[in-house]
């Protein structure tokens, strides 16, 4: 039986439910974030991924309202990573950023994601800069 993930642009977002996936993909503390709200205020938009009405992976896109488009967050739960979901995401965030009249569409990843976002995605390198503000 083939499982349909279904993806929804700037769904509801249950505060609980994405924290929880977050720390799901991550392997991080299970900490409820303001995800709503921030999403209402910064972001371009949104999507998540979802299998049989369960959340299992989601992108967000900020943007600076003109030109320039964010990926952040992308988030693929560890039970389901390693099937197209992520990759999946990030194209219908690209085609949301382009459909916004974005013109660049950036990402920041750690080196172990160099695969994905570059081979998987599409994305090329550039050089870029970091002020670490902690």
């Amino acid at each position: 039986m083939r499982v349909t993930i279904e993806l929804i642009h700037r769904f509801p977002v249950d505060d609980h439910e994405l924290s929880a996936l977050h720390a799901r993909a991550f392997g991080g503390p299970d900490l409820v974030q303001p995800w709503a709200q921030r999403l209402e205020r910064h972001a371009l938009t949104w999507i998540g991924a979802f299998d049989a009405g369960a959340l299992i992976g989601f992108v967000q896109v900020g943007w600076d309202g003109g030109r320039h488009a964010f990926l952040l967050d992308t988030a693929v739960d560890s039970a389901h990573q390693h099937r197209g979901i992520g990759v999946a995401l990030v194209e219908a965030a690209t085609a949301e950023s382009r459909a916004a009249g974005c013109e660049w569409l950036h990402v920041d990843f750690e080196p172990h994601l160099a695969h994905f976002y570059l081979d998987r995605c599409g994305f090329r390198p550039t050089q870029a800069g970091l002020i670490p503000l902690r």
